[in-house]
């Protein structure tokens, strides 16, 4: 068996530095997703989706290793989140009023009969996750991006945001497109708040 994926340590884009604003071109992957809205700390809705896509991403790890011989480390969790006033982030940071989708990415040799598969186990089991007939597999194309690496508490992201969006992106000719993409390398469960390590993520086009 070859070396397990780590994405973390093996694909560029889940690379960045605290202070560095960098701009790249994220490939087209496939993820786990499941939608939601409202405040993460709060909403049933979010321990939901959470209780739905690392069961069926473990199953899907134990599937590539029977039926593939190929392994992988369980990707860090995503989130894509959205709102109408793009200052419910940057400044208001007023969670209740957030949409969003939660990710965890599918190794690309992880081919549809394995995800199938791995979704038919969760289901299978005596309590099967809260939200299994909402999880989907889809493709997202994110192409050109502007990301950076915070270090600190999510509640702490707000200056960095406002600074991409009201400075970085207007000096660069850049525009925001797409919802705003995080990607979480640390477990705040287990890691102090002012040592968790979040990618922040912005999909960007011309701005002319």
């Amino acid at each position: 068996m070859t070396r397990p994926l780590d994405v973390k340590r093996d694909l560029d884009e889940y690379r960045a530095r605290a202070g560095q604003m960098r701009r790249l071109v994220v490939p087209p992957h496939r993820y786990l997703m499941v939608d939601g809205h409202g405040d993460p700390n709060t909403a049933p809705r979010y321990q939901d989706a959470l209780q739905t896509l690392y069961p069926v991403a473990y199953a899907l790890k134990a599937v590539c290793r029977e039926e593939l011989g190929r392994d992988h480390v369980v990707p860090p969790l995503e989130g894509r989140w959205w709102a109408e006033d793009l200052a419910a982030f940057t400044t208001a940071r007023d969670k209740d009023a957030w949409d969003w989708t939660l990710l965890l990415l599918v190794p690309d040799h992880a081919g549809a009969e394995q995800v199938e598969e791995a979704m038919a186990r969760a289901r299978a089991r005596r309590t099967p996750p809260p939200l299994i007939e909402e999880l989907r597999c889809e493709e997202l194309d994110e192409g050109d991006c502007v990301q950076t690496l915070h270090v600190g508490p999510y509640d702490d992201e707000g200056p960095v945001l406002a600074r991409l969006h009201e400075e970085v992106l207007p000096d660069l000719g850049l525009r925001p497109r797409g919802h705003h993409h995080e990607i979480y390398l640390g477990d705040p469960r287990r890691t102090a708040p002012e040592r968790l390590r979040t990618i922040l993520r912005q999909g960007v086009e011309p701005a002319s």
